[in-house]
């Protein structure tokens, strides 16, 4: 936004500044908030504290400088209210697990560390967040944000010190930290229509079965190496052994086949052509079959044997089902995506596909959030000011999207304005 333009939706930017950042509590700090906001959404490139205080005419670096990253103001029920604001707004079809990246020298930067960094596509220096996002395919919004911290970080005392990282946060693995955030927006009575991931999250067999005893619907994205068996395999039962009379766990027959070879068995024939949205370049739409399938593996087993155990009831061997949606365009020669969903069997395959295709709308929100609004502009290196700065820009994205999904209100001379005035009189 150029500054007429920020200049016009001031007073707007006040009343969503003055509900959203209620919980701050000086005067001071949430005038600061909106300064903040408004040096987020002018342009320029560059979107650090120092660049957008020399842009602002109300802009002073120091009280910006100490407002993000010395304040102690806590950004849990500014998030929370964006959420509360948002969630009836988009009314999403699906929440998305995504993670960011952003490249960073040097290594006291919070949660720096060289890993595999998505923004270069290699192993870098860099910082790594999870979040989740409300999505349709006209909107979308970021609900939470966990920053990754490496192993390294766990017991490096003087690094933790310096970045000053609360006592209580440790490494956990990225599944677990989506698992993290679901879990505090259920507190806040939030929850998803469906979690959808992919295959670095929906690969993973725990996170998988997280959901399920959440009782979460998800379409997940798997590689292709994940095993299952077909809905129609039946386990054995064997004899009992020995003079007591045990009975050992059932087991299948076969080893089960990956997805990848239970999908290319279906053949060609089984795969319909189906439409999900309709793209810059024309409808976007590819070659998909749907099948029941019994996900296997020991991760998989063991838990289902553990509830037996427990006094859930002798297992009969038979996994739980669930579908296993499979893309094979025209022009490939094997399929080339596979799903896991947890949705009913009588669910539409075009619905599972829509749902399977809506991460790109996650990848829009990334683009403004990190060129657009300068997500990965922080220069600070505490966790606190790290917290406040992301909260902040989901602040600002969250306002730039209720003034797109806000109505238009018509003008007086508008062809469409005379049209719907005579409907409504006639």
């Amino acid at each position: 936004m150029d500054a007429l333009e920020v200049g016009r939706v001031r007073v707007k930017l006040g009343l969503f500044v003055a509900d959203v950042f209620a919980s701050v509590p000086r005067k001071d700090q949430r005038a600061k908030s909106d300064c903040y906001l408004r040096g987020l959404m002018l342009d320029g490139r560059r979107k650090s504290v120092q660049a957008m205080a020399a842009r602002l005419p109300d802009g002073n670096e120091q009280n910006l400088q100490q407002f993000v990253n010395q304040s102690t103001w806590d950004p849990v029920p500014v998030q929370r209210r964006i959420c509360e604001r948002m969630l009836p707004l988009i009314d999403p079809v699906a929440w998305v697990i995504d993670d960011v990246s952003v490249p960073k020298d040097g290594r006291m930067s919070v949660a720096v560390a060289p890993q595999y960094c998505g923004a270069l596509g290699k192993q870098a220096n860099c910082q790594v967040a999870v979040s989740i996002h409300a999505a349709t395919d006209t909107a979308s919004c970021p609900l939470q944000w966990r920053l990754f911290l490496p192993e390294e970080w766990a017991s490096d005392t003087a690094r933790r010190t310096t970045t000053r990282i609360p006592p209580g946060v440790t490494h956990r693995e990225k599944w677990r930290l989506a698992l993290d955030m679901l879990d505090t927006l259920a507190g806040w009575n939030m929850s998803p229509p469906v979690v959808v991931a992919d295959a670095a999250y929906g690969t993973n067999t725990h996170l998988r079965a997280a959901l399920a005893d959440r009782k979460l619907a998800y379409v997940l994205a798997i590689r292709a190496d994940v095993t299952a068996h077909p809905f129609d395999a039946e386990p054995s039962a064997p004899a009992r052994n020995g003079p007591t009379g045990c009975r050992p766990q059932p087991r299948y027959r076969h080893r089960a086949p990956s997805v990848a070879a239970l999908a290319t068995g279906l053949g060609q024939e089984a795969f319909t052509t189906v439409t999900w949205r309709n793209g810059s370049r024309g409808k976007l739409r590819s070659r998909f079959a749907a099948v029941r399938v019994r996900p296997a593996g020991k991760a998989v087993e063991r838990p289902v044997k553990a509830a037996a155990s427990a006094g859930q009831g002798w297992w009969d061997g038979v996994l739980p089902d669930c579908w296993l949606l499979a893309e094979w365009p025209e022009d490939a020669e094997t399929p080339t995506g596979y799903w896991l969903s947890s949705l009913p069997a009588d669910t539409p395959i075009a619905d599972l596909v829509h749902l399977a295709k809506i991460r790109w709308r996650i990848e829009h929100d990334y683009r403004e959030l990190k060129h657009g609004l300068g997500l990965d502009h922080f220069e600070g290196r505490s966790w606190p000011g790290w917290h406040h700065h992301v909260t902040l820009v989901t602040a600002a994205h969250a306002f730039l999207t209720e003034q797109r999904l806000a109505p238009k209100a018509p003008t007086p001379v508008s062809p469409s304005t005379k049209s719907s005035t005579l409907s409504r009189t006639s």
